[in-house]
């Protein structure tokens, strides 16, 4: 098929299915006008790709995974390798986003139980000291 039905099916833009193509994701014969011709499959390839850069992979990521044209089909190990690590990673980053918020949520709660008669940029100083101080935004250990 011609890039303009394969956009058309995929909903992509033509300029996104040369640059995927230009990135060794998908192949398409050239032929004697110079027009691209990418087999059906191409469609199917494309929703994959983009399933998985929604799914947070890069196209490095997606590239060792996907069957080239010299294998002759997938790579289970590859694939379920890549999916582990990618869950691996989302877990680190909840981790750090969990910390995070709770460093946050600290802070806020230190800004907000002001005490009385402080304006805020006294306040904030306070604040300020206190992260310096390494007293506030430091998540504490469930154990201490």
């Amino acid at each position: 098929m011609k890039i303009g039905e394969l956009a058309q099916r995929t909903q992509l833009a033509p300029s996104r299915i040369r640059f995927y193509e230009a990135s060794g994701l998908i192949a398409a014969q050239r032929h004697a006008n110079g027009y691209r011709h990418y087999p059906a499959h191409a469609v199917h390839t494309l929703e994959i790709i983009l399933n998985a850069q929604r799914a947070g992979f890069s196209l490095e990521e997606i590239r060792r995974f996907l069957p080239d044209s010299n294998q002759q089909g997938w790579n289970h190990e590859e694939i379920l390798s890549s999916l582990q690590r990618k869950v691996s990673e989302i877990e680190a980053m909840q981790e750090r986003l969990a910390q995070n918020k709770a460093r946050l949520l600290e802070i806020i709660g230190n800004i907000e139980n002001k005490p009385e008669g402080m304006g805020c940029d006294g306040n904030a100083q306070r604040v300020l000291a206190q992260m310096r101080e390494g007293r506030c935004g430091e998540v504490k250990d469930s154990a201490g």
